[in-house]
């Protein structure tokens, strides 16, 4: 009677400590997100990333997993200053990290790639195309097993992972559905683009003398200056931003530090921006825009105003404070207004300024009457 009892007790247990081990299902489930948002952030295939933790982690319930959250098996390697455990591995008692979160071992892992030489070619591949790239990981030395390619596409199309990366691609535009094409883009609307080339296949050209390229919306700062060997601190530093992470919005990133003035006075603001975005299409540093159009930092700025690209001119008179430089005093053309016709379009005519007109018609506002005469100087 006894030894059925402890039969019975010793199968439960059993049966309750398998319980307590994750299956490869539960581990999907709950570490894809990780695996999508990392894919957003570092372009590596969220079905690449899934596979490789189930593998690497035995499904999240190996010893190294359990006890130092690292999923990937990377070891410490001679950049590492973080934490780090001892563990069996290829040799006796090989060096580990430890992460404090399963988080920080999906970003270590997605940076570990892009900062390695003999990973960057594994960037050029279409990002849904998992084949390549569990074989380009296993040429790249990821791991020492000779099965490793197959046994991840094994794992990818057992629980159908790549629904994960299609997953994370539907808000992403066209463009950037493989990474090749993403980083060859062709700037838009950017002048002047002198001395265009391809490097690290990306196209780059240069703005008021400084090299750049263009970047979509959701691109990887991080992957940037990994693929031009620049240090993530200073390429924010050089773009004027404070955070790492994915661009907001389509826009220039600088590869050199921007100039401190343009090469020509001003421009005449053809849309509602702020400095900064005027910055990164002149190639400008942010601090002397702001320096040069006093009162204008941090806000919209409306079409048809003035913008400073290079110090103001000034004239400096006996016991008066220095002024501009005062335009022509005698009217070159007089305007009459016709219907529909606003202060700002009468400027691009004349090549003039909002703010020139209304100085020289004593103009409180932007109110004009059909028929109303403008005095031009030029």
């Amino acid at each position: 009677m006894f030894r059925i009892f402890f039969a019975i007790l010793f199968v439960c247990f059993l049966s309750e400590a398998a319980g307590q081990r994750m299956t490869p299902e539960q581990y999907i489930d709950k570490y894809q997100q990780l695996a999508i948002d990392e894919m957003k952030r570092a372009r590596i295939p969220a079905a690449i990333t899934l596979a490789q933790g189930i593998l690497e982690s035995e499904s999240g319930n190996s010893v190294l997993a359990q006890k130092s959250n690292n999923h990937f098996g990377i070891k410490c390697k001679s950049e590492w200053t973080g934490p780090t455990v001892s563990h069996n591995d290829d040799k006796k008692g090989e060096c580990f990290r430890v992460y404090g979160t399963v988080k920080e071992s999906y970003r270590d892992h997605s940076d570990f790639l892009l900062t390695r030489e003999w990973y960057r070619s594994l960037f050029d591949l279409n990002i849904s195309d998992y084949v390549s790239w569990a074989h380009g990981l296993k040429q790249a030395g990821y791991a020492t097993d000779p099965q490793y390619a197959y046994r991840l596409i094994d794992i990818i199309e057992r629980y159908d992972l790549n629904k994960f990366t299609v997953a994370g691609l539907i808000n992403v535009p066209e463009k950037d559905k493989s990474i090749a094409s993403q980083r060859i883009m062709e700037p838009q609307n950017v002048l002047p683009v002198i001395d265009a080339e391809v490097l690290n296949n990306w196209f780059v050209f240069h703005v008021n003398g400084v090299k750049a390229v263009r970047a979509s919306a959701g691109t990887s700062l991080l992957s940037i200056a990994s693929h031009f060997h620049i240090r993530l601190k200073k390429l924010l530093e050089m773009n004027d931003l404070k955070n790492d992470g994915l661009l907001a919005k389509t826009q220039n990133i600088f590869l050199e530090k921007k100039k401190k003035e343009g090469s020509r006075l001003s421009l005449i603001n053809d849309e509602q921006q702020t400095l900064y975005d005027i910055s990164q299409k002149e190639g400008i540093q942010l601090s002397s825009l702001n320096e040069f159009n006093r009162g204008k930092e941090n806000i919209l700025i409306a079409a048809g105003e003035e913008i400073f690209l290079k110090p103001v001119p000034v004239i400096v008179t006996s016991e008066k404070a220095p002024v501009r430089v005062p335009g022509p005093t005698t009217p070159t053309s007089v305007h009459e207004v016709a219907p529909k016709e606003g202060l700002y379009a009468i400027s691009k005519k004349y090549g003039v300024t909002v703010a020139q007109l209304k100085e020289w018609n004593n103009l409180n506002n932007d109110q004009l009457q059909i028929g109303q005469k403008l005095i031009i100087y030029k």
